[in-house]
C-alpha cells in the first residue's frame, strides 16, 4: 500500500524528472551485471547460479524523518526507467522495499550486504528476494543489487521539529536476478 509520503515524493520525483531528462539512452546500454569495485564491494556481489533479468534507472527520493534527535529513515519513492535517459517509465519503488513492474509483478526485498564507495551518497546494497508476485519482469528474482548511487543521503542539518519529513532525491541503477535454472 502507497503511502502519503509516496504520493508527495512522486511530485517532487516528476519535478526533478523535468529537470534532469536528457533526449536519448546511450546506445548499446547492456545487461551485464554492474562493475563492482573490489574489494570494498565484494559483499553486493550476487552469486553465482543467477544472471541478470532486468537493469532499471531509478529517479527518486529517500525520505527521512526527524525523530527530534536523528534523522531516520523511513522510505524510498522512484519511478524506474528502462534507459538512463529516463525515458520508457517499467515501475515504481516503494517501501519494503518494494519494486512493482507495470507488467503486473512485484518483488520484495531484505537487506543482505552493504559498501559505501563514496560517502556523499546512499550506499549500494545487495537485497535478497523475500516474495514475488504476478506475471511480468520481477516474476522469480532472486536478487537485487543497487549500485552507482547519487544523492540520497540523511540531511546534515537537525529538523526543526518532530516529525518533520525531508524527501532527498536520489539516482540509483538496480539490478534484478534470477536462478539461472528457472524458466520464465
Amino acid at each position: 500500500m502507497k503511502s502519503p509520503q509516496f504520493n508527495t515524493a512522486m511530485l517532487a520525483i516528476a519535478s526533478l524528472l523535468l529537470l534532469t531528462a536528457s533526449p536519448a539512452a546511450r546506445a548499446g546500454e547492456s545487461i551485464s551485471p554492474p562493475t563492482l569495485p573490489s574489494p570494498l564491494c565484494d559483499s553486493v556481489a550476487v552469486p553465482a547460479g543467477n544472471s541478470v533479468k532486468v537493469h532499471a534507472y531509478a529517479v527518486g527520493v529517500q525520505i527521512y524523518r526527524w525523530d527530534g534527535t536523528a534523522w531516520v529513515f523511513v522510505a524510498p519513492a522512484a519511478m524506474l526507467f528502462s534507459d538512463s535517459g529516463h525515458h520508457g517509465q517499467v515501475g515504481i519503488h516503494y517501501a519494503g522495499p518494494t519494486w512493482e513492474s507495470k507488467s503486473g509483478s512485484k518483488v520484495v526485498g531484505t537487506r543482505l550486504a552493504s559498501c559505501t564507495p563514496d560517502s556523499s551518497t546512499i550506499a549500494w546494497l545487495k537485497l535478497g528476494a523475500v516474495s514475488t508476485d504476478g506475471p511480468g519482469v520481477f516474476n522469480r528474482v532472486t536478487f537485487i543489487q543497487r549500485v552507482n548511487t547519487a544523492g540520497g543521503t540523511a540531511p546534515s542539518a537537525p529538523g526543526t521539529t518532530v516529525g518533520q519529513e525531508a524527501n532527498v532525491p536520489y539516482t540509483a541503477e538496480y539490478y534484478f536476478y534470477g536462478a539461472d535454472d528457472v524458466d520464465d
